[in-house]
Formats: C-alpha cells, structure tokens, sequence
C-alpha cells in the first residue's frame, strides 16, 4: 500500500505500536555499536520487516535520496518548514564551509508538534564519494556543532518519523572555533588576510595581523602547552602554543613581550605576551601575526577560527501561514530554482502561469516548494498567489468525478466527487486541474474535453 493512500488512523497507530515494541528489542550488535537516532530508527524498520513495506520503503528511499538532491543556501541561513504525515519527504541543505569554522544547528518544532526529526550533517566529496557522516542530532537534543576540517560542500538532512505532521523552523549559523587572540579586539582589527604577497612577492603571508596599540594583552585561543618562547630574526619574540584538542600549533609573533616559560599550560583567555611589533615588523605599526599549522598539512588561514560568529539570520518575511498550503504560479514564466537567491543560482525549470505548487518550506523572500511532479525548488514569493484565497475559478462538475493523488493517468482513484459537487479550481498543469471541495477534499482531475 503506498505511503500516500494511508488514512485510517487504526492502521497509523498499529504501526507506530509496532515500530515502539521493535526499539525495545536490541540486539548485541546495537549494544555495542555506536549509532546515530536516524540509523536506530532505520534499524528498527528493518528488523520489524516494515522496510518491506511501501510506507518503510518510502522513508529509506527518501533518506538516501537526499543525500544525492539537496538544496543550496547561503550561511547563515533561516527556514521554517513543514512535514506532510501522507508523504516520506526528507529536506536536504547544501552549504560552504570553511576549515576552522564551527557549524551551529539548530531545529525547534511549533508548540503542540507531537514528531521526532532527525538532523545528520554530512561532509561532501569533490569526487563524488558517498558523503562522509560527520554529526548527528535529533529533536531530543534539537542542537548540536561541529567543527569544520576543511574547506568543502557540506549537506544537512533534516528527516521526520513516519505518519507526523508538523512545522520547524531550522537555522545553520558559523561561529569561530577558537577564542580570539587580541584582548578586547574582534575580526574588525585584521589588517592583512591570509595569502598576501610578502617580500616582493617571493613568498606569501602565512597567517594574519591583528593591529592593535603596544602593549596590548595577547591570549590564549585554547586550552594547550606553551612548546616554544624564543626571539627569531622574522618573528621576532614569539610563542608557540600546542592545541592539543584540535590538533594543532598557534603561532604568535612580533610580540613585545613574552610572558609565558616553554612547558607552561595555559587556559583560554591566560595572557601570553604584550602587542609589539619586533622581528621584521619593526618598520610597521604594532600588531600581532598569529598563524595555525595543523597536522600534516602546514599554514592554514586562520581567519575562519577566529572570525566573529553570523548573526542571527532573518526571520521568513514570508507567510509562514502557507506552509502546507497550495500556491499557484501567478506570472506568464516563474523559475524553480536550486538556491534561495534571484542571481547566481542554477533555475530547475521554468514554470508556466497557473501552476499549483505545494509550500513546504518559508524563507526570507522565498518560498520552498513541490511541484506536482516531485521536484522541490525555491520559488520568489512575489511570483505566486495563494490557491485558496485567489482560486483559478468556480465550477458546478457536470458529471462524477474522481479524484487521483498525482496528475498522472493510470492512478486509482482515492475519492469520487459525486456531479453537481462545487469545487473550486486552485491550478492547473498538464492536461490536469487540481480541484478542492467544499468537504475540503483536495485532489486532481483530468480537465474534460
């Protein structure tokens, strides 16, 4: 039976009974295996044998189809969204990170929600490899970070249980993996960035410089061991601190006093040593150079540890009020498009006047949406009107009319509109006009003659 055509509430409540008496059920491997709450969830699917079923089938194909057809967004980034209990949908984000840069998730549920969702972040491969799994989280602890390895495409699934319906909203934000190094100072204060030609240009900067007045206190970032205070000809009075957390060394020159001895451990915000401008900065006003040198791989930039947290994004100007509802396409051409920006963004198709679009999804200036056919997209919220409120037209039906779940021929029918029903036409897209009913049965048909 697919997902789509249960709605008996016996057959809803059997199969959640059934699905909470398999959690109880672990087995030695679930013991000892560590798992994150979408993979127990899946695993208790399995093991009921409802990934036998269509409606188990359903869910696991949408997980690993996420995974391959994710959105793109821009951090920080904002969304309220909404899952259908008649539909096995998962939501998939795609984002750009920096290495250094820690991701912040966070996903509340509208008060009353009675659903439990999933939230797995995945790091994507410029070669196409499965994705990497990198954090996890679920709605019993709704907010969880990491910190970012490198710089690459990262994916976040966000995926409900089964047979729930109900309204998040999820924000992605990026926040600085370590402290800053400058007391009193922000990102504000860097005044030369990472890679910046250096002696006419034979090699380039490995760090940045932080500007700031002589004598200002220099801090530690991390918790470490101070492994090295020495003066050198280009550094001048240097320390080296071992972030042993992180995996790797953070360098800091020029300074003008060294107050920290090698073998000394220090805590976040302990004062290592004065602003200045020694070594061969002495022509320059004071700042400190501060580098990072990770583990197998050198100088990184290390602006992106350091840099001041997004803030929060904005709220949807959108009417959240839609989530759920259906839309129409209000334009003669309006874009589906991958990402929720008017420029630099892929179109996924152009969509014709009338088009019925289902919102699941409210941002910014931008609604996400399905379209009839399956494929989710943004769509400019000023290129549509509401289905319901700003109907196509009236009829009286002429004749009985059934009624299908998709505007395809050769599905059953769900529902028979007996004739002189009033409906009212919400949309229309090829050779089929999606209809709602006084009752408020909303379903397709085949547009007669």
């Amino acid at each position: 039976m697919p997902l789509r055509s249960v709605r008996t509430p016996l057959y809803c409540l059997c199969f959640l009974l059934l699905l909470s008496a398999c959690g109880k059920q672990q087995t030695l491997q679930a013991i000892f295996q560590k798992t994150t709450p979408h993979e127990t969830y899946a695993r208790r699917l399995r093991q009921s044998g409802l990934d036998q079923t269509a409606l188990g089938r359903d869910w696991l194909a949408a997980a690993d189809r996420a995974l391959r057809d994710s959105l793109v967004v821009t951090l920080p980034f904002q969304e309220t969204g909404f899952f259908r209990a008649d539909q096995a949908r998962a939501a998939a984000y795609r984002y750009a990170v920096r290495e250094g840069e820690t991701v912040r998730i966070s996903l509340t549920l509208d008060a009353g929600a009675d659903v439990r969702v999933f939230l797995d972040a995945f790091e994507l491969s410029p070669d196409n490899a499965p994705p990497r799994f990198i954090s996890s989280a679920d709605t019993a602890a709704a907010t969880f970070s990491y910190v970012a390895e490198d710089d690459r495409q990262h994916l976040l699934r966000v995926q409900p249980e089964l047979l729930r319906t109900g309204r998040y909203t999820l924000s992605i934000q990026r926040e600085p993996s370590l402290a800053f190094p400058v007391q009193g100072k922000n990102d504000v204060a860097v005044g030369s960035f990472w890679g910046v030609d250096r002696d006419a240009g034979t090699r380039r900067h490995e760090g940045i410089d932080i500007f700031a007045k002589r004598g200002t206190p220099v801090v530690a970032v991390a918790p470490g061991l101070i492994t090295r205070v020495n003066d050198t000809p280009r550094g001048g009075k240097v320390v080296w601190l071992a972030d042993t957390e992180h995996g790797q060394h953070l360098y800091y020159a020029h300074l003008d006093q060294q107050l920290v001895q090698a073998g000394q451990t220090v805590q976040i915000g302990d004062t290592l040593g004065l602003v200045g401008n020694t070594g061969n900065a002495r022509t320059t006003p004071p700042h400190l150079h501060f580098g990072i040198y990770r583990g197998g791989r050198g100088a990184v930039d290390p602006f992106p540890f350091v840099r001041r947290a997004d803030e929060m994004p904005a709220a949807p100007r959108t009417s959240a009020e839609r989530l759920g509802q259906w839309v129409r396409v209000r334009e003669k051409r309006a874009d589906l498009r991958l990402s929720p920006a008017a420029k630099g963004t892929a179109t996924l198709a152009s969509l014709v006047r009338n088009t019925p679009l289902l919102v699941v999804g409210s941002q910014t200036d931008y609604y996400r949406v399905e379209h009839p056919g399956g494929q989710i997209g943004y769509i400019a919220a000023r290129s549509v009107v509401s289905a319901a409120a700003e109907p196509l037209r009236r009829e009286l039906l002429a004749a009985a009319t059934n009624l299908i779940k998709l505007p395809q021929a050769g599905i059953p029918p769900f529902d028979t509109l007996p004739a002189r029903t009033n409906v009212v036409i919400l949309g229309e897209v090829a050779g089929f006009q999606l209809i709602s009913s006084a009752a408020g049965v909303v379903g397709w048909a085949a547009k007669a003659g």
